[in-house]
């Protein structure tokens, strides 16, 4: 007969349960999802809440935990601002230029950067990884590199992922900056990989998108295409869509690799996003598509002022793309592709970072600064 346990005694045990658990780190608390509570809708007005005005920016992406937005800008430099109200709460320096976008939660801020050396005897760059304090920019640990990892570092609960420009992919402990598995390809590695349950989609240089695993860096498959693959790729429906320089757009079976279709656009695709309705596109071809899951049908297409190279930012009621020198995002809905609204970004804008949402708020890096865009009170 199985004894009945008060309430009290319920809670005495189980703090008995975890505290070891806790003093001995195997308990982490879960990120926090990006864009979680993310109160903005794209068809109604937006206006510019408030700026962080610098002629210092990146074509790297900003990072945010909801409350701070971590802005990268040239010679090594990384602002931490209030979300709310753009205000400064720290600035640090940490020497040579940052060689991808950041990744923030609640545990601190992680960046990538590089070191040039003499160009009469080293010609090449030199890598590292830091993780700093959200309160104050501190360095917790740093973690040299042969060579600087590029395009987008992302986090899961326990580690931080990421390609070099040597080949490498790195899965990096947060908490300490060990190195938990290195995995060695002959080409660069410069791209926004994802974490899909068990593994990591990673896209190469020389074409190939690698399924691994999270934990031990095993590749599940490769499959080859005929351009650099740089964008972050959408599973869904047991599939793997995924953009390449080739000009084509690839749903392969999550299992195996194996190729379902494909479809060409007028030039190459940089990356792909997850509409509740189609797959959404940006091509070089100055075109944003939605297609098909199933078969990769054209379900709209809709021409742009010019290329997009970001990443679109979709939210229930729209998707934003920011096509390069323009002096405006475009809102389209999801469904029709008609432009449901535009947000202005500036005339000389030549900036790739890609546009970043958090709570009530929009962000956007121009060539002038750093934009906060928010629904009129």
């Amino acid at each position: 007969m199985r004894e009945k346990i008060s309430h009290g005694h319920r809670w005495t045990f189980f703090l008995l349960a975890i505290i070891p658990l806790l003093l001995d780190g195997a308990i982490i608390p879960a990120k926090v999802p990006q864009g979680k509570g993310l109160q903005v809708a794209l068809s109604k007005p937006l206006v510019v809440k408030w700026t962080y005005p610098t002629d210092f920016t990146t074509n790297l992406r900003p990072a945010t935990d909801v409350d701070r937005i971590y802005l990268p800008l040239t010679s090594g430099l990384l602002v931490s601002l209030n979300a709310s109200d753009g205000r400064l709460t720290w600035k640090t320096d940490l020497g040579g230029e940052l060689s991808s976008s950041p990744a923030a939660d609640e545990f601190g801020v992680y960046i990538a950067s590089q070191t040039i050396g003499d160009q009469k005897t080293d010609v090449h760059a030199r890598g590292a990884l830091r993780a700093l304090g959200r309160e104050g920019g501190i360095t917790l640990w740093m973690r040299t590199l042969p060579m600087p990892i590029r395009g987008t570092l992302i986090s899961s609960e326990a580690n931080l992922y990421g390609g070099s420009s040597d080949g490498r992919v790195y899965a990096v402990k947060k908490q300490t900056g060990d190195i938990v598995w290195t995995l060695q390809h002959s080409a660069p590695f410069a791209s926004h990989p994802i974490i899909f349950g068990s593994r990591l989609y990673i896209g190469s240089e020389d074409g190939y998108l690698f399924s691994l695993d999270k934990t031990t860096g095993k590749i599940y498959w490769r499959y080859r295409t005929r351009g650099a693959v740089r964008g972050s790729v959408v599973v869904s429906n047991d599939l793997v869509y995924f953009g390449s320089a080739d000009g084509y757009i690839y749903a392969v079976r999550q299992d195996d690799g194996g190729l379902r279709w494909r479809r060409r656009t007028g030039a190459g695709v940089e990356t792909v996003a997850e509409g509740p309705d189609g797959l959404l596109v940006a091509s070089f071809d100055n075109f944003a598509y939605s297609l098909s899951y199933s078969n990769g049908d054209s379900l709209w297409k809709r021409q742009l002022a010019g290329r997009v190279v970001t990443e679109p930012l979709i939210v229930p009621d729209g998707v934003l793309f920011t096509p390069l020198s323009s002096p405006a995002g475009v809102v389209l809905d999801l469904k029709s592709g008609k432009q449901l609204n535009n947000l202005p970004i500036g005339e000389d804008n030549e900036l790739t970072a890609s546009a970043v949402a958090a709570g009530n708020l929009l962000f956007l890096t121009t060539t002038h600064g750093l934009l906060a865009f928010a629904h009129p009170n």
